[in-house]
């Protein structure tokens, strides 16, 4: 019987579990890298701390953490990562906050502006959004209905600013239906 080889379905979800894994660890490594930069002591320095507790439940390696503390540091080579913040809208003003880690932001502004653009949506200029977030983004000062036309290009949005891997964090003022 052909197509029924069990180590080639395995194979398969492997590929998929590993490329997850992979994205989230490249992501985690970034944040590590930039919090050891203010000190590679995990005990002196609450940030790297708060970076090394999200990677061990996202269940990272200690061999990777230890890597991406090196380089933070300065021990291990001199990536040298920036920290930005992006704003947008979506097609119908939803607004959009997003933090990212990236070693080159011309290109990571490009790939931002591409996603919005993409979906009816438009990159804001610095403090277009930033007054609906503040002081804490994951509380917007006030959220949007969404209706269920909308969802779909706000979902095509926020898949693929996920999917970026210069992108940390997404902050949103709008709830998507429940289907």
């Amino acid at each position: 019987m052909s197509g029924h080889s069990k180590w080639a379905n395995i194979k398969r979800k492997k590929e998929v579990t590993d490329a997850k894994k992979s994205k989230i660890f490249s992501k985690m490594s970034r944040l590590i890298s930039v919090a050891a930069k203010n000190g590679a002591d995990v005990d002196s320095n609450p940030t790297l701390r708060l970076a090394v507790e999200r990677a061990k439940e996202a269940r990272m390696p200690k061999e990777n953490i230890d890597r991406a503390i090196d380089k933070g540091s300065g021990q291990g080579g001199s990536v040298s990562f920036f920290e930005t913040i992006y704003e947008g809208f979506g097609p119908n003003g939803e607004a959009f906050y997003i933090k990212a880690l990236t070693d080159n932001i011309n290109r990571t502004v490009a790939e931002v502006r591409n996603i919005f653009s993409k979906h009816g949506g438009s990159l804001g200029g610095l403090g277009s959004t930033a007054y609906i977030f503040s002081p804490d983004p994951d509380n917007p000062s006030y959220t949007i209905e969404v209706d269920s036309s909308a969802a779909k290009s706000l979902e095509g949005i926020l898949d693929e600013l996920d999917d970026n891997d210069d992108v940390q964090d997404v902050f949103v003022n709008f709830q998507l239906p429940e289907e």
